[in-house]
């Protein structure tokens, strides 16, 4: 039964291939929907079944969907395109981190240092995928609606793991092939990862993602997508069967995957869209939610020692930072911070992350931004994070002006970049190839919407280029 997992994997690649032949490049989103999305699963199933040799084949599909896109999408182009200000900037981020691969920087190897700048800036040419993209001719709700049951699916695997109260990771050969490529050996009560298990004894379910972590940051993006599909352009929440279940098939994730920042994420994604549309039902809620929980796990920690056990012992010890998980966090960005002291410039490619976990040297991991400080200076994590609240800041200008898909695909970026932000701080979320390339992807196809408001697409004006003005369209 697990071998259908393979083959998802490789029917969905022909499938997105036979689309971007036919010359609708938008159908490589099949291929990043049902093909990343379970592709460490894929990939430890085929493994497990000795397709050893093979699997460095079906690893690069994933830059071969991208690479053919972008490719397509540049020589399609009839007109020289303009950029926008955070083009420049990724181009610059892409260019800068290219120097650190490029050169001696460091102490790993020229390969290593290349799979490094692999793993924290090919996000760039999935983004230039998107923003080279022809939108006109693409259903959006027809993709949207695709994740919806990608959630579900999710959702009933995670419910039959948790029934059984088996990972379905223990079943597909996971802790062999994450040893026999990356160098990972087993560890924890499980015999996969610590990541699969929490303080207090609770397991961490994953349902067919690579580890609990990926598996709720996946959450976030659905609900993001969720909230994007059914808001009406009148700010109205319309919700489908469809969209009601993979609603709580998102609520049981988030609960099961057990990841602290995600779940935090979670409501906090609930809170912003509230505001954003104007729900005060649900800030309400939120508010009084909030104090009453406040004031519950004060009264826990008052407390603690009597009430010690369980899911309360996770709560207490995660606000107080004395768990664990908690504890590491801490410890790890204290010595990238240190490191980034001592080295404003970097230590070099493959210093930190998980290339460098691979090889047992990680320094200052378990943050997006520090993993890319330590290894490229503190120029390359400002401007990763010029960049990233910058498409939060134009996400908020540019909603109440678009309409239609374009409002569609402008709301889940945001959302995206708004839930992703926490645990940017606890994980190197780019290190997934579903959620960095699902969030760059639409990236850049809304960039393009922002740059064609009220004018035709790339013909913008200097003045715009620098920063466009919000129009309302036409049509609105």
């Amino acid at each position: 039964m697990m071998f259908i997992f393979p083959l998802l994997f490789i029917v969905s690649f022909i499938m997105s291939l036979r689309e971007i032949i036919r010359g609708n490049k938008d159908g490589m989103l099949l291929f990043l929907i049902f093909g990343l999305s379970m592709y460490t699963t894929a990939m430890s199933v085929a493994f497990s079944l000795g397709l050893k040799d093979l699997i460095p084949v079906f690893q690069f599909f994933k830059e071969l969907m991208i690479f053919s896109v972008l490719g397509l999408n540049i020589m399609s182009l009839t007109r020289k395109p303009r950029f926008h200000v955070l083009d420049y900037m990724i181009l610059a981020f892409f260019l800068y981190s290219l120097l650190y691969a490029l050169a001696p920087i460091g102490e790993q190897s020229f390969i290593n240092r290349l799979m490094a700048f692999k793993s924290m800036s090919f996000f760039v040419l999935v983004y230039f995928s998107g923003r080279f993209l022809d939108l006109r001719n693409i259903y959006v709700n027809k993709y949207f609606n695709y994740i919806m049951i990608l959630t579900i699916a999710a959702g009933v695997v995670l419910i039959g793991e948790y029934l059984l109260q088996t990972h379905l990771q223990t079943m597909t050969g996971y802790a062999e092939y994450s040893y026999y490529f990356f160098n990972f050996e087993p560890s924890g009560s499980y015999g996969l990862t610590t990541t699969f298990e929490s303080e207090g004894g609770y397991k961490r379910f994953a349902s067919f993602f690579a580890n609990p972590l990926e598996h709720a940051a996946a959450t976030l993006l659905a609900l993001a997508f969720i909230m994007a599909l059914y808001t009406r352009d009148d700010n109205k929440l319309v919700l489908t069967p469809i969209g009601m279940t993979a609603l709580a098939a998102t609520f049981i994730s988030i609960t099961l995957a057990l990841s602290r920042a995600p779940f935090a994420s979670y409501f906090v994604m609930i809170y912003f869209y509230a505001l954003l549309t104007r729900k005060k039902l649900i800030t309400n809620i939120i508010h009084i939610g909030f104090g009453l929980v406040a004031a519950y796990v004060a009264y826990l920690m008052t407390r603690f020692e009597d009430t010690a056990s369980g899911i309360m012992e996770v709560v207490v010890n995660t606000v107080d930072f004395s768990n664990p998980s908690s504890v590491g966090h801490l410890v790890e960005w204290i010595q990238g911070i240190m490191a980034m002291i001592e080295s404003p410039l970097g230590l070099g490619l493959g210093t930190s992350g998980r290339v460098a976990g691979s090889l047992g040297e990680n320094i200052g991991g378990e943050n997006q931004f520090i993993i890319i400080g330590v290894q490229a200076g503190v120029i390359a994590m400002f401007l990763y994070l010029f960049i990233y609240l910058n498409f939060i800041r134009l996400g908020i200008k540019w909603l109440p002006y678009l309409k239609g898909k374009e409002r569609k695909i402008c709301m889940a970026v945001l959302f995206m970049k708004i839930g992703f932000f926490i645990p940017l701080l606890t994980s190197e979320v780019e290190s997934s190839s579903y959620i960095s390339y699902m969030n760059w992807f639409f990236s850049g196809m809304m960039m393009t919407i922002i740059m064609s408001q009220g004018t035709a697409p790339y013909q913008e004006s200097a003045a715009e280029i620098s920063s466009p003005k919000p129009n309302i369209p036409a049509t609105a």
